[in-house]
């Protein structure tokens, strides 16, 4: 059930951030970084609070865009640099992904079948104990968000972004001269890897096994962010369009991943259970899914091949 109370106003959902080819690949970093650390922070109350599951949901995608920058700058910043940086967005990260995947289940999974399998007792009964689940990891969840190392997180890694520490620290000179460079050639770089990775990871499309649609997930997930962090960079027109078409596939590889997430997260609920109309229930459920997911497999064909074939944006003169 989605948590929405007239208490607090939700934050808007911001426009990715805005590069100029004019900035150096030091600047870019520190745009990006900024941008997705602020929209972190403007979603963390929400999430604290429980508003709405938007807010564990936009927090866990500006870590993801946050650890997703720190991988795109590999090449220009050493991992010795921000590696630690990265162990502390994984362990802040670490409670949001079982809390949104609660979330999704309940709002997506349960909510969307309400009355649809014909085993009430068992509809109520899972209901309930998923509820039961989903407050614990709130109570987890703001646990971590009131813990000291969260917050000395916070500030510190504020600071660094804003002094850009990653600039201050002992680095070879040739290293130093690089970050100097204007970022479109750098984006280039990236979003031709980017590219080239998620094409050979759906090859085969039609006799992917689910782990490898996991990975190609995966793959689009990163190239989805790399498409945001340089959009300005590019003509609007065309990589709006090939965004719009990218995440379409990545959408229906999101379906299918919950798909894939339902069994396990009903094994964990369901742990040590013997009453049936539980278990028929979550039976019933898990079949029901895994039919849509049947259907979704033969969608995903078509907005692949539109995909697979559209030129990329950034290789246009």
């Amino acid at each position: 059930m989605r948590l929405v109370k007239p208490i607090m106003t939700l934050p808007a959902i911001r426009k990715a951030v805005v590069l100029s080819p004019r900035q150096t690949i030091n600047e870019a970093f520190a745009s990006i970084l900024r941008h997705n650390f602020d929209d972190m922070l403007l979603w963390i109350p929400v999430a604290y609070s429980r508003e709405d599951i938007e807010g564990v949901h936009q927090v866990r995608v500006a870590l993801r865009r946050l650890r997703s920058a720190i991988s795109v700058f590999r090449k220009a910043i050493p991992r010795t640099i921000t590696d630690p940086w990265n162990e502390e967005m994984r362990w802040v990260a670490s409670e949001f992904g079982p809390t949104r995947d609660l979330d999704v289940l309940i709002d997506e999974g349960l909510e969307g079948v309400i009355g649809k399998i014909p085993l009430p007792e068992g509809e109520k009964k899972i209901h309930a104990i998923a509820s039961k689940h989903q407050d614990a990891a709130y109570g987890r969840l703001r646990l971590l968000l009131d813990n000291e190392r969260y917050k000395t997180f916070v500030t510190n890694f504020d600071q660094w972004i804003t002094v850009r520490g990653w600039f201050q620290v002992d680095m070879p000179s040739e290293t130093r001269a690089y970050l100097g460079n204007e970022i479109t050639l750098y984006a280039k770089k990236v979003l031709r890897k980017r590219l080239s990775i998620v094409l050979a990871a759906g090859a085969s499309l039609e006799s992917l096994s689910d782990t490898e649609l996991h990975q190609l997930r995966i793959e689009c997930k990163k190239l989805r962010y790399a498409t945001e962090f340089f959009s300005a960079l590019f003509d609007s027109k065309t990589m709006s369009e090939f965004t719009a078409q990218l995440k379409e596939v990545q959408s229906l590889l999101g379906t299918l991943n919950d798909v894939a997430v339902m069994p396990p997260l009903l094994n964990t609920l369901l742990e040590g259970s013997k009453d049936p109309d539980l278990n028929a229930y979550a039976g019933a459920l898990i079949g029901w899914r895994s039919y849509q997911a049947a259907d979704i497999r033969k969608q995903l064909v078509g907005p692949w091949k539109t995909f697979s074939r559209t030129a990329a944006p950034w290789e246009k003169r």
